[in-house]
């Protein structure tokens, strides 16, 4: 009855497919004696009807997968099964359409994995300069984007800005065999053993072709076990093929320098990719869909006639990952409306333009800085006019969330984020370039012309009270009005919550701070927030004006100064919180710069007080001891393949804005644009190299467990936005 019900489907499918012939593109004399045997299997277990609705299917001989992707531009084949990083080829740089994903035991990624033999004493993944590499193929996820993306983002490989990138690894790399690098650099193919000829169709030397012995993650592992290479590239699902007898005698090479046996790759691995997909015209994407469908339900691992063909299975042609890879479970089928980045990934993509896959352009050397508010674009402006390095782009966002979205997308490179948006940025696959010094003196190492050092001081949470306000007290806020930095902000929204705020209003969503200050205060500023919690902010007004709350500079009570202006009303004397939750640094600056921009006169930092977690109160002054809470300092963060771009760029910035200190523009200040804090915090002394460091690292372990107990329990659009797993959407 199942196998009647398959055939009735199948016949459907072919009904409506015209008559077209399906063409598979195949690169080797094997997979084209698999391909003919599918065709076989199709004319045998289909019905008349089904078999003159799809035709025959045949097998169009090509020399490599580049040239299978010509081919079906030419209309001279139909489909081909690709790596991820030559599908992202085939679609942005030759118009082809993504029709389907292979999907593996684990979803539909692969893990990028480095193997050497244990003979190689001394060899670790920072010390593959000058050795020699096996790569499965040219841009491909696992052979050559994740593990170069890797070296490049720890700064272990050198990119000189003139040179193409493939000439930059062929300098790195001793000797190599990259399949599919001749067009590239010829260099890279050094170690391939292909056969060459003159005659274009009866050359294999370094191409996508099984004919290439060191071709695909098999031909990557057999470069190695013959000893011509001493490292391969490749993915994990090769690594089951390795003879059990023989697994003892390899090793993987982690990120932090060990090592592990092959069955440890789920923890050491250079970083998670699409795996491959099915390619076909444009106009050819319906009919091919439903061809895959029925080839899929046939002779796919649960197919009705398995036992006949199996689609996804090589050895019966004495090689593997013929057609498709050997451990595909099934195929999804992609919809019409399916941009390539959510098919692939918005980091994986962004790492493929990075390594520069679409070819050099303009933004190749132009550094887009994320601004989240007018004054900020005003300063950030004045940046770009007074350095002379890298170009500097100046793009605007609504909140940090948004610029963390932005670099996600490859809209923006860089910006600098405070402690909770770092561990947000980090969750979204961001990574750390500088962090913010804001200790007394920026000297130098020994031998070195940049500051560094491993002791970063942190700024510390307080909330602040008008002295005036007597019965004010930590544990009797319920009713109250209150100020917070912004919605994420660590000392004003993430700390706090750590805090008895109010003995009477005592919540069981304690780990939630928004169902926290929404229960306890009566109404306040948070900007970013909504309801109750923005009854009490103002908005922006002129070049700057904004909705009320919004979560940016435009917002009159956003940030430190922000919420001090907040505590204190506006110029008018209404609008105000009875408590304010911010950063001490720069607190006294902020309350004399009341008085000099207007905004509120007469007020002194003896009028104020700081709450205690003791439930007393003291003096500004006695920060250290009266506090809610260390505060790590801001970092800037990017994509990874983009750290060393950045890091050299702020440092040329830094050194240049160093040389002229009486410079007009000051890239720690921020006083005469209005606001504090733009683009960096004003208490910063200097920038300190942090790429070598874990987010996790900067945010020290308190920090860190603190910001994941309250997401974990608190929900956050742009973590929803960073979670969606391309590896099992579909």
């Amino acid at each position: 009855m199942k196998a009647a019900c398959v055939i009735v489907i199948i016949i459907i499918c072919a009904s409506q497919t015209s008559g077209k012939k399906m063409r598979w593109c195949t690169v080797s004399e094997t997979e084209q004696k698999k391909c003919a045997e599918l065709s076989k299997a199709l004319v045998a277990v289909l019905p008349p009807a089904a078999v003159n609705a799809f035709a025959r299917l045949s097998c169009v001989r090509a020399y490599s997968t580049a040239d299978c992707i010509d081919k079906i531009r030419a209309n001279r084949a139909d489909l081909v099964t690709l790596d991820a990083g030559e599908v992202y080829t085939a679609v942005k740089q030759f118009g082809l359409t993504a029709i389907a994903k292979e999907i593996y035991s684990d979803g539909g990624c692969i893990l990028a994995v480095a193997v050497v033999k244990n003979s190689s004493e001394g060899l670790d993944m920072r010390s593959l300069q000058g050795r020699r590499s096996c790569h499965s193929g040219a841009r491909w996820t696992a052979g050559w984007s994740l593990p170069l993306g890797h070296l490049l983002s720890r700064n272990l490989l050198p990119w000189p800005e003139e040179q193409p990138f493939s000439q930059a690894v062929s300098h790195f790399f001793n000797a190599s065999c990259v399949p599919g690098a001749a067009s590239l650099t010829p260099k890279l193919c050094g170690l391939c053993q292909g056969q060459r000829s003159y005659v274009r169709h009866r050359n294999f030397h370094c191409e996508t072709s099984h004919s290439e012995p060191f071709y695909n993650n098999q031909g990557a592992l057999r470069c190695l076990k013959t000893g011509a290479g001493e490292v391969a590239f490749v993915d994990h699902t090769a690594l089951s093929s390795i003879e059990e007898s023989e697994r003892g005698e390899y090793r993987l090479l982690c990120t932090d320098g060990l090592s592990a046996p092959l069955s440890d790759f789920r923890r050491c691995n250079l970083g998670r990719g699409p795996g491959g997909g099915v390619v076909t015209r444009n106009n050819y994407r319906k009919i091919a869909r439903k061809f895959l469908t029925a080839i899929t339900m046939v002779f796919g691992l649960r197919g009705r006639e398995r036992q006949r063909f199996q689609l996804f299975d090589s050895k019966p042609f004495g090689s593997s990952d013929l057609l498709f890879k050997d451990v595909t479970e099934k195929l999804a089928i992609l919809p019409d409306d399916i941009d390539i980045s959510q098919v692939l990934g918005l980091d994986y993509v962004a790492l493929l333009k990075g390594l520069g896959h679409e070819g050099s352009s303009l933004e190749d050397s132009v550094v887009r800085w994320c601004c989240i508010s007018h004054a900020e674009q005003k300063k950030c402006e004045r940046w770009a006019l007074s350095i002379k390095s890298d170009p500097l782009v100046c793009v605007k966002a609504a909140s940090m969330s948004d610029c963390i979205e932005k670099i996600k997308r490859d809209e923006v490179d860089a910006v600098s984020l405070d402690a909770t948006h770092i561990f947000i940025a980090g969750r979204c696959g961001l990574v750390p370039v500088v962090t913010e010094y804001y200790g007394e003196k920026c000297e130098p190492s020994a031998g070195s012309t940049h500051f560094e050092t491993e002791d970063m001081p942190p700024v510390w949470a307080v909330a602040l009270v008008r002295r005036s306000s007597k019965n004010v007290f930590l544990g009797n806020l319920g009713g109250r009005r209150s100020c917070h930095g912004h919605m994420y902000s660590p000392a004003g929204w993430l700390l706090p919550v750590r805090h008895p705020l109010s003995h009477e209003h005592n919540s069981s969503s304690g780990c939630n701070p928004n169902k926290v200050y929404s229960k306890v205060f009566w109404k306040g500023c948070l900007p970013g927030s909504r309801d109750n919690l923005c009854k009490v902010c103002m908005g922006g007004t002129e070049e700057a004006a904004t909705k009320r709350c919004a979560d940016n500079h435009n917002e009159r009570y956003y940030g430190n100064m922000g919420a001090l202006r907040c505590l204190v009303g506006d110029p008018s004397g209404k609008s105000y919180g009875d408590v304010a939750f911010l950063e001490h640094h720069n607190l006294e600056n902020n309350i004399l710069r009341l008085n000099s921009t207007g905004w509120a006169e007469g007020w002194l930092s003896w009028d104020f007080e700081l709450l205690c977690g003791s439930g007393g109160r003291a003096p500004l002054s006695d920060w250290q001891n009266c506090n809610l809470g260390a505060v790590p300092p801001n970092t800037v963060m990017t994509r990874p393949v983009l750290t060393t771009r950045i890091y050299d760029f702020l440092i040329k910035s830094q050194e240049t804005l160093a040389t002229h200190p009486d410079s007009e523009f000051q890239l720690f200040e921020s006083q005469e644009y209005g606001e504090s804090d733009l683009l960096f915090k004003d208490a910063t002394s200097c920038l300190v190299h942090t790429s070598h460091m874990d987010y996790r690292t900067i945010l020290g372990e308190e920090f860190y467990r603190q910001a994941e107990a309250v997401f974990n329990c608190t929900r956050a659009d742009i973590l929803e936005f960073c979670n969606q797993d391309v590896c099992s959407i579909f």
